[in-house]
């Protein structure tokens, strides 16, 4: 899609959700928000609202009825459809482009701010993360969001908080998160001898999990979702050297039976992460 097409279907959407009742502001979130995109990309819009005056779902039905290319057939959430964390929204598509509603509740995303820069982490079961969800993913939805809709100022405002990436945060992850690598590495090398390849696996994906939450810690970068998060690693200046290639290598190992050497792989990769 291009520029002018992008910037009208983003125009096309703020007009038809910015007046339902409830939705106080709205977002471009995702990695078109943080410029990663492609052209395959969805369009993630987050809808932010307050649990004192929450969005008028109706309405909001509606609105999604005029703009998707299925009409009346097409459907949103009600609030807390998705769990309790992703809250709820909509899978869309317009004009052939696939576009993600995503509820959001103000009060929330502002106490989750609150717990950032007290270093408070706390992760929580959610479908659609395999590694929970951390309330610290709001204040990163925040902080890399294009804001396209806040009369009230309310999401500029919760931004304004967002950065610098929270010292007392960064000291939690890395406390919490370092630590727990090391145990999953741990765990994993007691089924080596087991033939427990899934849990194997498991404990594998786990401490990489880990590894890249401390090393967004590290770098001062928010972490938002394990999709992506690993080949993100190349990025950062504070890094193992040649990170994704060496986590695909341990996966390779994993698949061809190699599984002590893949281990012993990513001991390295543990200490090499706790050394930085």
């Amino acid at each position: 899609m291009s520029d002018a097409n992008d910037e009208a279907l983003l125009s096309r959407l703020v007009g038809a959700l910015g007046p339902v009742p409830g939705i106080e502001a709205v977002a471009l979130g995702g990695s078109r928000a943080r410029g990663t995109g492609t052209a395959a990309s969805d369009y993630d819009i987050g809808l932010y609202y307050r649990g004192q005056r929450p969005i008028d779902i109706a309405t909001l039905g509606r609105a999604v009825a005029s703009l998707d290319d299925r009409g009346p057939k097409a459907e949103v959430t009600p609030l807390g459809g998705w769990g309790p964390w992703i809250d709820g929204g909509g899978w869309l598509l317009i004009g052939g482009v696939h576009v993600d509603l995503l509820y959001r509740d103000l009060d929330r995303v502002a106490a989750a701010i609150d717990d950032a820069h007290a270093g408070k982490v706390e992760p929580h079961y959610q479908p659609g993360h395999p590694h929970a969800f951390l309330p610290t993913i709001y204040i990163g939805e925040v902080a890399y969001a294009r804001v396209m809709h806040d009369p009230a100022g309310s999401l500029g405002a919760l931004r304004a908080r967002t950065m610098p990436y929270p010292p007392l945060l960064a000291a939690a992850l890395r406390k919490r998160f370092e630590w727990e690598a090391s145990f999953a590495l741990a765990n994993a090398r007691k089924s080596l001898n087991r033939r427990d390849v899934s849990y194997l696996a498991g404990c594998v994906f786990r401490a990489v999990a880990c590894l890249c939450q401390t090393l967004f810690a590290l770098n001062g970068v928010y972490l938002l979702n394990e999709k992506g998060a690993v080949a993100a690693v190349d990025g950062f200046a504070r890094r193992p050297s040649a990170f994704a290639d060496r986590i695909a290598v341990i996966h390779a190992d994993l698949g061809t039976g190699a599984h002590a050497a893949a281990l012993a792989r990513l001991e390295t990769l543990v200490s090499e992460t706790a050394a930085l």
